[in-house]
């Protein structure tokens, strides 16, 4: 049994699986495949459905789940924890990457699919702030940290890539956001998530009083 689940763990870690990770959030943009248009002419509208796991509270408590166990890791293990050391990167990450989606969406003031305007309008003012989707820039800059730390000694981390997706295909159904929009905040996510585990230290411990990196845990 143990030379079986190393092998499954192996083959899950492998580049292809990776490819398949990437096509299937490929395959968000194209569901329900029909002609459209954007950018990658693959946007267009979803039926609107917030019933079941869809609905936005399940949506909004995920994202105040993820703000709460982050900022509760990063303060009650410490930087100098392994994992809070990632919890502190991921905390970066979030916030980085909430403030560049927020800029992105005056800068480029795309119309939402609830507004029937349809997928290349752009520029239309503080009205319309489409593209991209903070919710899911913040699911991915969360997981992102995690994954490059522990993927390779403890593949099924990719799993936490699940929460993007989810969030992703959740704002489709919201129709608050265009398919390109998910996939621009995904990979914006994901991009700020690997740069924060570039650096020694985080952000947030280099700005916060040393007492509040060194973690809770460690004072009792």
């Amino acid at each position: 049994m143990r030379y079986l689940r190393t092998t499954l763990l192996r083959r899950l870690a492998a580049p292809g699986v990776r490819r398949c990770i990437a096509a299937a959030a490929l395959g968000v943009a194209s569901a329900s495949a029909q002609a459209g248009g954007g950018p990658l002419g693959i946007d267009h509208e979803l039926a609107f459905d917030q019933s079941g796991i869809w609905g936005r509270n399940y949506q909004l408590g995920l994202e105040y789940a993820v703000v709460a166990v982050e900022l509760g890791g990063a303060l009650w293990l410490g930087n100098d924890n392994e994992l809070g050391h990632t919890f502190w990167q991921a905390m970066d990450a979030s916030a980085i990457s909430a403030v560049a989606a927020e800029g992105m969406k005056y800068a480029f003031g795309r119309a939402r699919p609830s507004s029937g305007l349809g997928p290349n309008k752009w520029f239309q003012g503080s009205c319309c702030q489409s593209f991209p989707s903070g919710e899911v820039a913040l699911q991915a800059s969360f997981v992102t940290p995690f994954i490059v730390n522990y993927g390779r000694r403890d593949p099924w981390v990719w799993a936490l890539e699940i929460l993007p997706l989810y969030d992703g295909v959740a704002r489709m159904k919201s129709q608050a956001h265009w398919q390109t929009d998910v996939l621009a905040s995904w990979a914006l996510g994901t991009a700020v998530g690997y740069w924060s585990t570039t650096r020694d230290t985080p952000i947030f411990v280099q700005l916060l009083p040393h007492g509040l990196s060194v973690g809770f845990s460690k004072r009792f």
